[in-house]
């Protein structure tokens, strides 16, 4: 039997995976992450499904589940909210089911950037703005910060930064970045992507922290930063140019 990961995507029920779906419908044991997996999903879930929140529950005991549903011939879906590739714990939930010998699957979710930049309907990276996005954080209780991952270091590059996690020390944020992009570089909010309660907040590094006392944002938000949230001017890509010569357009499309 398999434990299989599931990325559950940001937060509307259809942004989940084809797949993710089905392995939900197709598992008598469901463990989800608590507020951040719509109710919606568990819907899927098979009827008679053994449906555990893990949030009250320590590593230990969600393994312990785990092993409990392997043991009796069943299979489980393991559901996280956004992609599992980023601040979801299942490499430590992996790395004991590897010493257990318990097999398992991962399958991808939507990513939390992803469906903030849809719903700001932006691109994030523009020719001659920004061609690489970073994705970070602060520090916080639960994982410190590697001292050479700092915000500087990453503002330094001008690249689009994605900073998850960190809601609650906006005005920090600010004061870091500030010197390097400049007061009046855009910025722009998105508190719980993709749920009904979508809210957007767009400014400046010179105006944002204001706005999220006045919005008394505290969690789940994530911060976008960089020129290219609000650029107009950018050249456009040569990619659809006329005379670019590639494999399925030979000859610059003439």
């Amino acid at each position: 039997m398999t434990i299989h990961f599931i990325g559950a995507g940001p937060g509307a029920p259809d942004l989940i995976t084809l797949r993710g779906r089905d392995l939900i419908a197709a598992c008598p044991v469901c463990l989800y992450a608590g507020s951040l997996i719509p109710r919606a999903m568990l819907g899927w879930c098979p009827p008679q499904a053994r449906i555990i929140d893990t949030a009250p529950l320590d590593l230990d005991a969600i393994i312990a589940e785990m092993r409990a549903a392997h043991e009796a011939g069943q299979d489980v879906a393991r559901l996280h909210s956004g992609d599992l590739s980023v601040w979801s714990a299942t490499a430590e939930q992996m790395r004991r089911l590897d010493r257990l010998g318990i097999p398992y699957s991962v399958t991808p979710g939507v990513p939390a950037f992803a469906a903030a930049a849809a719903a700001l309907k932006r691109e994030l990276t523009l020719p001659g703005v920004a061609q690489s996005l970073v994705l970070t954080r602060t520090s916080g209780r639960a994982s410190a910060m590697p001292e050479r991952e700092t915000l500087t270091a990453f503002a330094a590059t001008g690249s689009t930064l994605a900073i998850h996690l960190s809601i609650h020390v906006v005005e920090h944020i600010v004061a870091e970045l500030t010197p390097l992009y400049g007061e009046d570089c855009p910025v722009a909010i998105v508190f719980r992507a993709s749920w009904p309660d979508e809210t957007v907040l767009r400014g400046t590094l010179a105006t944002i922290a204001e706005a999220v006392k006045q919005a008394g944002l505290e969690r789940t938000a994530l911060i976008l930063v960089g020129p290219a949230l609000a650029e107009q001017g950018f050249a456009e890509s040569a990619l659809y140019s006329a005379g670019y010569d590639r494999r399925f357009r030979p000859g610059g499309g003439v």
